[in-house]
């Protein structure tokens, strides 16, 4: 990819639920590993149960996130998808489909742990990342059930 652009960079530092234990360093050696793609309205970007081998960094746009039919998450720039597979080495456990048009950097889990290895360190500022992200995940989730959960009491 060479140099990445500088929208992507600016949401991976901003975004609410980024990978923050990354280093600057780290971003140039993901980003050039990186492949940019562009999804239109409605498209895939994985599929719940379809095997992928890929983690998308968004770098414009919203991504609508379905697990049998039901939303439980809406991301953006500067936020990650299909890291929960990558940590299981599974299948998709969502399907998240780009809203409108999103660009997104695609990056191979072999890749990734190729780099893993060169960079142990790299390796657990991912991992940390990644943990931070999935417990604001769930704690939203949480949160959001508790507020449901007491709208049918009243």
């Amino acid at each position: 990819m060479g140099s990445a652009p500088e929208q992507l960079l600016s949401a991976l530092r901003t975004a609410k639920n980024r990978l923050e234990y990354l280093t600057r360093n780290d971003w140039a050696l993901i980003i050039d590993r990186t492949q940019r793609l562009t999804f239109k309205k409605n498209e895939k970007l994985v599929e719940q149960g379809k095997p992928t081998k890929m983690l998308y960094l968004v770098a414009a746009g919203k991504v609508n996130v379905v697990v049998a039919q039901t939303p439980i998450a809406r991301i953006g720039p500067g936020e990650i998808c299909g890291e929960m597979a990558f940590l299981e080495n599974s299948v998709p456990s969502a399907t998240a489909t780009a809203e409108d048009g999103v660009e997104a950097y695609a990056l191979g889990w072999n890749v990734l742990e190729d780099l893993f290895e060169l960079y142990p360190h790299l390796a657990s500022r991912f991992y940390r990342s990644l943990a931070v992200i999935l417990s604001r995940r769930l704690r939203e989730q949480i949160a959001k059930g508790s507020s449901d959960d007491s709208d049918d009491l009243e």
